[in-house]
């Protein structure tokens, strides 16, 4: 605390006192006796006071180039995580490529199911023997993809800009690094805060998605297992100039690629969601720190602008 609003404070309180303990003295003293000893204690307290007030002072605080530090250090912190999830993402649009490629391949054994009624009812389709329905859910699965595909794309281009201006702060000159830290912190919060979060509910759709497909493909094969039905009565759906034991294979095969390549993309994206959290808690301080520094800087600017009508 100043120490113009400390002593007057203090000091005014002692005033307040100095009658109580001029009381006190014994009352057989003389006036000018008691009053010496007040002065005296007064002194004696003021003396204490200075001391306080001193000690006060030298207790480190906080000023707009140290708050400018920890943002710059947070923001190097959110870095190195921006630069794991950005290796972790080439591999997540692989993914999705992948799976937007395949879906179609897997619509055929969605199709084929669907119109065997007799017997799809008892695998567990959403919508089994409705056709139409079925289709939809394919449809939306392209597009569930494609979203993310593009969600993917906006967070890398977000990321690289950011990671190459945190980088740059090393050689920034003093001048420009407190308003680059400043500029890079409203980045973090206002875009990539947001390109992360939908980059990680884009990704999640797609595991949904691919977890659902799986789900109907191990099913289905579980069935075509123990019976030929199902082979017999959509053998114009599936099999073409195949033979249904090849078409089993293929089935058999698909459901391992995509365990594979879907229990991988899983992991990756389970990584990519606890650093988005975490990176949250750290752009949330960075807003902080952008706040005081602001309210700093105009209390600065107040206490060192001359008085209206000085000269």
């Amino acid at each position: 605390m100043p120490r113009i609003m400390i002593v007057p404070l203090l000091f005014g309180c002692l005033l307040f006192t100095a009658p109580a303990k001029a009381d006190e003295i014994g009352s057989g003293e003389s006036a000018p006796g008691r009053q010496e000893q007040a002065l005296t204690a007064l002194q004696h307290d003021n003396a204490l006071l200075s001391r306080q007030v001193a000690d006060l002072e030298t207790i480190p605080s906080i000023n707009a180039d140290t708050l400018a530090l920890k943002s710059c250090r947070r923001l190097k912190e959110i870095a190195a995580d921006v630069k794991t999830q950005r290796q972790s993402m080439a591999d997540c649009e692989s993914f999705v490529s992948w799976m937007t490629a395949n879906l179609s391949g897997y619509s055929r054994y969605i199709q084929a199911g669907s119109v065997a009624a007799g017997f799809a009812k008892v695998l567990p389709i959403p919508y089994a023997g409705q056709a139409s329905l079925l289709t939809k859910f394919i449809a939306q699965g392209v597009l569930s993809l494609n979203a993310a595909s593009v969600s993917i794309s906006r967070y890398l281009a977000t990321s690289r800009d950011f990671v190459a201006r945190v980088d740059a702060l090393d050689h920034a000159a003093p001048a420009v690094k407190a308003k680059e830290i400043a500029d890079i912190s409203r980045l973090a919060d206002q875009q990539l805060r947001r390109d992360m979060n939908d980059a990680r509910a884009k990704l999640k759709s797609a595991s949904e998605l691919s977890s659902s497909t799986l789900s109907f493909l191990e099913s289905l094969n579980h069935y075509v297992g123990s019976t030929d039905e199902y082979w017999s009565r959509t053998k114009s759906f599936v099999t073409r100039k195949d033979a249904d034991q090849k078409e089993k294979g293929s089935l058999s095969q698909s459901i391992q690629n995509l365990k594979n390549r879907a229990g991988s993309f899983n992991a990756r994206l389970k990584n990519f969601e606890k650093t988005t959290e975490k990176d949250e808690s750290l752009i949330a301080s960075l807003r902080v720190y952008d706040e005081l520094i602001r309210d700093l800087t105009v209390k600065h600017a107040s206490l060192n602008s001359p008085a209206p009508g000085t000269p």
